[in-house]
């Protein structure tokens, strides 16, 4: 969590039961707030969310500019893996 105090917001939100429960649950067992507990999953998939658009981007810029795998390049990563595949 940052140092620095931002503004917040209130946010509501739905979620099963059985959710809630678990939530409740961690907040007992580790002693932080509810609001601090889903603050964090939010930032963490937030986080998360981010790093895997900026890889799938990055991923269709080099497909863009026609960098792409030699048939040798996969021909010896197949072969690395050859065996630890199911068929």
């Amino acid at each position: 969590m940052s140092t620095t105090t931002e503004p917040t917001t209130t946010i509501a939100i739905r979620m099963p039961e059985s959710m809630k429960a678990e939530r409740a649950a961690l907040t007992t067992a580790t002693g932080r707030n509810r609001n601090t507990l889903v603050v964090e999953a939010v930032r963490r998939f937030i986080e998360v969310e981010r790093w895997q658009l900026a890889d799938i981007e990055a991923g269709l810029r080099e497909a863009d500019a026609g960098d792409f795998a030699t048939t040798e390049e996969m021909d010896a990563l197949w072969s690395k893996y050859k065996g630890q595949c199911a068929p």
